[in-house]
């Protein structure tokens, strides 16, 4: 716990409110299950020791993260003490709490069953009347129970309990704040294939999911681009899907993005509301264009006879971009002849910073097919073996294409007798680009010798 001298409870600081928080309120959400809240709020103490209670607390706030100092250095409190509570209000809680004592239950023929609760289980309660005798009631014919009073433990709301010292009376400002889980962002993109398919268009979108329990009312939201390490502990949040976005990202609404550590921190110029189960979409940056390139690969270790297409562009200033790209979903669309947007496929990118290439899968060619053959085998010795592949490559479009061809090869390994000249990739990859002309085939052999 953080008092007015700064001594903290963990790494972050926190408390607030389910409901609409109050003013000042900043909310910084991280790429995983994070977020680090930060407010600031007048709360009302009583000189010496107290209690303050904060109903609506996040339901998924970390309680060792809590955090609080009074703004105003004259005045002290010191947090002696914290307890969060999160066993809410439900029927069979309440009939728990309620087993050994007295209850009224009414059926649906407004009979009136009085007694002492001995069980609640499977649907039935089981109740002792004033004369010793024993009822089970079929809770199906219920339509009112009637409880005294709310049994104590039992709250409406996730609250957090302070007893604190103080040396005043009367209310204060204070700074509060904690880290919970529900909150995370990923990147969205929307990239708008030209006609003659040379140029992208580009626009980046944060998607920000809430589901901590707590709304943020008009609040000052940051979002980290990056990998943060965190300590063992963590329940992966799950993320629902939606519907692509189908507006027009406007320029100027977009957030203002800066280095920030080893990470890339992105801060809304305006507040927005966060509200809690909700997924809420900002622009990231404004719309750009870039060139870019389409590729044909084929892997004959991962897809048969498929040729993979891909669009490859750098994101540098003189290719139009030139800015950091957070993970995420890109979606590619190309627009039909009369205006229709199709939808060509879409890729995941990693963080990618400026001056680093971005390729995206975009699908597999319909009329561009390969097949790998091994044409011969020959064992040399007891280590020895050589085996002759045969990659033909079928091109059935009215255009030329270069297919890309990455062959892996394991153990030591040379390569004998090529028709083609390649490149080594890496130690097993090796990588040919082969033109193909237009409704036509082409042919790759070689042969690999393995072993010593």
């Amino acid at each position: 716990m953080r008092t007015k001298n700064g001594l903290l409870i963990s790494v972050f600081a926190a408390i607030l409110l389910a409901g609409p928080l109050a003013a000042e309120v900043s909310v910084t959400v991280y790429n995983g299950n994070l977020g680090v809240i930060r407010e600031v709020r007048s709360l009302s103490f009583d000189k010496g020791t107290g209690k303050v209670s904060f109903t609506d607390v996040p339901s998924q706030i970390d309680p060792t993260s809590v955090g609080f100092e009074l703004i105003d250095s004259k005045k002290s409190v010191s947090i002696l003490e914290q307890n969060y509570a999160y066993d809410l209000v439900s029927p069979e809680k309440i009939y728990t709490k309620y087993i050994d004592k007295e209850i009224d239950i009414i059926d649906k023929q407004g009979q009136i069953f009085t007694g002492t609760l001995l069980s609640f289980s499977g649907g039935s309660a089981v109740l002792k009347d004033n004369s010793g005798k024993i009822q089970i009631i079929q809770m199906s014919q219920i339509v009112n129970v009637d409880f005294p009073e709310l049994p104590e433990g039992l709250i409406t709301r996730p609250t957090l309990f302070w007893l604190y010292s103080s040396d005043f009376s009367g209310e204060a400002k204070c700074n509060v704040s904690y880290q919970t889980g529900g909150l995370g962002w990923t990147a969205e993109y929307v990239g708008i294939l030209s006609e003659d398919e040379k140029s992208l268009g580009w626009t980046g979108w944060s998607s920000i999911t809430n589901n901590s329990g707590a709304t943020y009312q008009d609040a000052k939201l940051k979002l980290v681009a990056g990998d943060i390490n965190r300590a063992p502990k963590q329940r992966g949040m799950g993320v629902p899907e939606y519907n692509r976005l189908t507006m027009s990202a406007a320029k100027g609404a977009s957030f203002e993005e800066k280095e920030f550590f080893e990470y890339h921190l992105y801060t809304l110029p305006r507040v927005a509301t966060i509200a809690d189960k909700e997924i809420k979409q900002i622009t990231l940056f404004n719309p750009a264009s870039t060139d870019v390139e389409k590729e044909y690969y084929y892997e004959p270790e991962k897809n048969d006879k498929k040729v993979r297409v891909a669009l490859k562009f750098e994101n540098s200033k003189v290719s139009g971009l030139g800015i950091p790209l957070p993970a995420g979903r890109a979606r590619i669309f190309k627009a039909d002849s009369d205006g229709s947007m199709i939808l060509l496929g879409e890729d995941r990118i990693d963080h990618t910073p400026k001056d680093e290439d971005v390729k995206l899968t975009v699908g597999f060619a319909f009329d561009i097919t390969a097949e790998q053959k091994i044409a011969n085998y020959e064992r040399l010795s007891d280590r020895v073996e050589e085996k002759t592949f045969s990659i033909e490559l079928r091109n059935h479009k009215d255009e030329n294409v270069t297919i890309i061809v990455d062959k892996k090869l394991y153990g030591d390994w040379e390569i004998k007798n090529q028709s083609h000249n390649f490149d080594k990739k890496d130690a097993n990859t090796i990588q040919l680009k082969i033109p193909v002309l237009a409704n036509g085939k082409e042919e790759v052999t070689f042969t690999v010798r393995t072993g010593r």
